[in-house]
């Protein structure tokens, strides 16, 4: 085992990680933990180099780090990225030495499940570890994240509608979804019980043959989804969708999805916001994934809990939605300025307490 750290201004800890027995090359990246350890997923999938990986990483844990803190959860921002098609390459032995990378920081950072990864690989990583969380058994396991996640999205792309449109009411609306994991096709069914007509698109066929048989998906290519004729595109792939040229030519008034890092870059956020488009910041409306996760590490023993801590998100998204347009700013902007106010006041009671003592 071989653990090399990565010189940033911006992350506390970036790692590299290099296990040659078993063949696992991962990244770890550690952004903020102003308000607590790391916690964020593991994400395994087939980069076409070391860099992509490694900005994949670094650009996940910082969104982990404004997902926390909108959602009132003492943790930092945090990832893991492994190198390799989670279909052909991913193995035991790669899953425990990823458990014991994670185990030398000490609590640093919590792992758990991400894209190409599920609750049964995150048993073999506690293996090694109990820095992990999004496992199927125990007493406060929480399981696959991924129905709370499309709960949250859902009810966020209602309030989003009833901004930009007058109604929250989804019957009838266009929504195009990007993607039918299992974050995808739980919206998917959310949607569909409102009587929204979907248009669909995945990479797997037999995704796109399921939500058209369950769910009277009209399926589109994956090429065509972004820019359909829909009132709503729901991004819940991977990132990065929404270019200047996607942004550009989209037909949506609203872009609402569980997918992180939807931007390209930062700026498409103006681009979006200047064509009166509503883009609704990822990291603010999926959060329901983290607050799945975050019950299991706190092992909080109440069930009305996930509940309260949706309806504390809900409350922040309804704030953000109103805030920016009282103030004709974009939903972003107005996020980045509240998680910057969060973490600020979190900074100034620790130098006060430090100076009590």
């Amino acid at each position: 085992m071989h653990i090399e750290e990565i010189a940033t201004r911006t992350h506390e800890q970036v790692l590299f990680c290099d296990d040659p027995d078993s063949g696992l090359k991962a990244f770890i990246a550690v952004h903020d933990t102003t308000l607590g350890p790391g916690l964020g997923g593991c994400r395994m999938w087939h980069y076409d180099n070391a860099q992509q990986a490694l900005a994949d990483a670094m650009r996940l844990s910082a969104g982990m780090t404004a997902k926390a803190a909108l959602a009132s959860l003492p943790f930092g921002g945090a990832k893991g990225v492994i190198m390799g098609d989670s279909r052909t390459e991913k193995t035991p032995q790669k899953l425990r030495a990823f458990g014991r990378f994670v185990e030398a920081l000490n609590g640093a950072y919590t792992t758990g499940e991400d894209v190409g990864m599920s609750p049964r690989d995150m048993a073999v990583v506690a293996e090694e570890t109990t820095h992990v969380t999004g496992l199927d058994s125990g007493r406060y396991a929480s399981g696959d994240p991924s129905p709370v996640t499309a709960e949250v999205v859902y009810r966020c792309m209602k309030l989003a509608a009833a901004q930009r449109f007058g109604t929250p009411d989804l019957g009838g609306r266009r929504v195009a979804v990007q993607g039918l994991g299992h974050v995808g096709m739980a919206l998917t069914a959310r949607l569909r019980a409102e009587k929204a007509e979907i248009l669909a698109a995945d990479v797997n066929p037999a995704a796109t043959d399921r939500a058209a048989t369950e769910f009277g998906a009209t399926i589109l290519s994956p090429e065509e989804i972004a820019t359909a004729d829909a009132d709503i595109f729901a991004p819940c792939a991977l990132g990065g969708v929404l270019d200047s040229e996607t942004a550009a030519a989209l037909r949506a008034r609203i872009v609402c999805g569980a997918a992180n890092n939807q931007l390209a870059a930062p700026q498409i956020a103006e681009a979006l916001f200047a064509r009166g488009v509503l883009y609704c910041p990822d990291y603010v409306v999926n959060s329901g994934g983290l607050i799945s996760v975050a019950s299991e590490v706190l092992r909080i023993d109440d069930e009305t809990w996930i509940d309260g801590r949706i309806a504390a998100a809900l409350d922040v998204f309804r704030d953000l939605l109103t805030r920016a347009a009282t103030e004709h700013l974009a939903p972003l902007t107005v996020a980045e300025r509240m998680v910057a106010s969060i973490l600020a006041e979190a900074n100034r009671q620790s130098a006060r307490q430090a100076a009590e003592q």
